[in-house]
């Protein structure tokens, strides 16, 4: 169980990193991150770090599919989180 939180941490801090990353490369006009590999690692498990760069470096924040988007992979993640927790406490704690 501490193995995949430390997974899901490095994965969100990667994503967060990623978004920072292609915010700088907009400003500069130099080779951005493709939008599917984003949305990839948010279906990963990195929806919370992509959503929060989107969020602190206001980038692509005029988007619907990472401002609606990404919210919803969460949203889905952190349900079947529970449902997972639900089934399978005993096995897990």
């Amino acid at each position: 169980m501490a193995y995949a939180a430390w997974v899901l941490l490095a994965l969100n801090a990667f994503t967060f990193y990623l978004t920072w990353l292609d915010k700088r490369r907009a400003i500069r006009r130099a080779w951005r991150v493709p939008e599917a590999k984003f949305m990839t690692l948010a279906c990963l498990g990195g929806s919370i770090g992509l959503y929060a760069g989107c969020r602190v470096f206001r980038h692509k924040v005029n988007h619907v599919k990472f401002m609606v988007g990404v919210p919803l992979i969460l949203a889905f993640q952190a349900a079947l989180a529970g449902v997972a927790v639900f089934l399978f406490h005993d096995s897990l704690f």
